[in-house]
């Protein structure tokens, strides 16, 4: 089975359709992202089939633990645009670390009535990122380079999001601290975890608590029709994250809470 052929079944087994149009984006999406990794180091995973498995499908898989389509078309029923700044419109969605843009372009290509935020500390990457956008054409998606530590203290972005996610390495105690902050009460944190997390959660729940978050779901599944484990874990957002964090930049790993 050719790999564009294949991915659009794997979406399937995720009751994800893709359009034509989509297809091509992500056609594109593999040509940048080769070219560009020529010029800077974004991924070591170059190889179609892989790229197409690892990092689209793989952003992709959070259809599992949440209906984004579903959540965000209720966000614009429950809205009155006269009560809500224009910043605030739309499902928004937050992609902390994002790297080369996973999970967050794809989901873009897939989702684009989402609002989306790129958020990565490397400002080459974001160079990318931006080009990415332009050529895909994509919209209501914004590039910023910066510390989540930084960002998570502007007005703008404190509290200001549905949804953030995150497939960046990092303990979950540190993640939650950098991610936590920009949640709304109501809204959700996803990461993105390799299959085994038991002991990273148990030690993680303090910090998740005292950040204002609340462990709701947790499922590890494989990847349709490969052997790729993944496990995502959802963390609800049920109170303000105090004023405090998330701490200064550097301090989330040195001291994790």
């Amino acid at each position: 089975m050719e790999i564009e052929k294949k991915f659009v079944a794997q979406l399937k087994e995720l009751e994800v359709e893709l359009t034509k149009e989509k297809e091509r984006m992500f056609e594109k999406y593999y040509k940048l992202l080769l070219f560009w990794n020529e010029l800077m180091n974004l991924t070591g995973i170059t190889e179609k089939d892989q790229v197409y498995e690892k990092h689209f499908l793989d952003s992709l898989s959070i259809v599992k633990i949440l209906n984004i389509k579903k959540m965000s078309e209720t966000v614009e029923k429950v809205k009155k645009p006269s009560e809500i700044k224009e910043a605030e419109k739309g499902f928004r969605v937050l992609d902390i670390g994002t790297g080369a843009g996973f999970p967050g372009i794809p989901l873009k290509i897939v989702f684009p009535e989402i609002k989306m935020v790129l958020l990565d500390s490397l400002e080459k990457r974001v160079k990318f990122l931006s080009e990415v956008v332009k050529e895909l054409e994509i919209e209501l998606t914004s590039c910023l380079h910066g510390r989540a530590e930084d960002f998570a203290k502007k007005e703008e972005y404190r509290q200001g999001f549905d949804l953030v996610v995150s497939r960046a390495v990092a303990d979950l105690s540190v993640l939650s601290e950098y991610a936590l902050p920009f949640v709304k009460v109501g809204g959700s944190f996803v990461a993105y975890k390799s299959s085994y997390i038991k002991e990273e959660v148990e030690s993680s729940e303090n910090a998740i608590e005292i950040l204002g978050g609340q462990i709701k779901e947790e499922i590890t599944f494989n990847l349709p029709y490969t052997k790729v484990r993944r496990t995502l874990l959802r963390i609800e957002k049920v109170s303000d994250t105090p004023e405090k964090y998330p701490r200064r930049a550097g301090k989330p790993v040195k001291k994790p809470l």
